[in-house]
């Protein structure tokens, strides 16, 4: 009689842990992936019974929110970040107007990731900009819970991508009156805009 070959049994996954979940969503205005939630030991059918319950919403495709959580300010913002698997960066306009620089008021919202992004074929979120670009740990920094550029690496972004030059402008200045930016990255981005300006005369 041939042997007979048991399968190895498949891990059990982890119980589902609310608290895990909660402590995951509480750094991200209450929002979570399903990824995220996979590893707090929530499978698909998990999260429709809390769906159904009213416990969670969902924001988007593989994005919720607990429903204990108010839509806050920014949650269409922490939600693209977590589209973008958090390595997005917002950057250029967006990053003027979280950091409160200038009247810009961008009509859709403006992310750097990663240069090796470019390669990848994405379904990008309707009201979403993409930029590629490697930014060093010194350009980025937090307003709230979603990743944003520096003040001085913002408006060096609405430079080179050619904003309006007066908003650019009054970026520079607000920066340097509230202490953003020093008197010799003022200089410099002031120096910058000018050639900008000057080339494109």
């Amino acid at each position: 009689m041939p042997p007979t070959h048991r399968s190895s049994p498949r891990p059990i996954p982890p119980s589902p842990a609310w608290d895990r979940l909660y402590q995951t969503a509480e750094t991200q205005a209450g929002l979570f992936t399903l990824a995220q939630a996979e590893a707090c030991g929530y499978s698909s059918q998990h999260l429709q019974k809390h769906l159904r319950a009213g416990r969670i919403l969902r924001v988007q495709r593989g994005i919720y929110r607990l429903t204990q959580f108010p839509a806050g300010e920014h949650e269409e913002l922490v939600a693209l970040w977590l589209w973008s698997g958090r390595a997005g960066v917002f950057s250029h306009e967006t990053s003027l107007f979280l950091h409160d620089l200038s009247d810009v008021l961008p009509a859709r919202a403006h992310m750097t990731v990663p240069t090796a992004w470019r390669r990848r074929r994405l379904r990008v979120p309707e009201g979403l900009v993409l930029h590629h670009g490697d930014l060093d740990e010194s350009d980025r920094t937090w307003v709230e819970v979603v990743p944003v550029t520096t003040p001085r690496q913002g408006i060096h972004e609405c430079i080179l991508a050619h904003v309006a030059p007066e908003l650019t402008e009054q970026a520079i200045r607000q920066a340097k009156q509230r202490g953003l930016i020093s008197s010799e990255e003022r200089r410099s981005l002031a120096n910058q805009l000018r050639r900008q300006r000057d080339t494109r005369a």
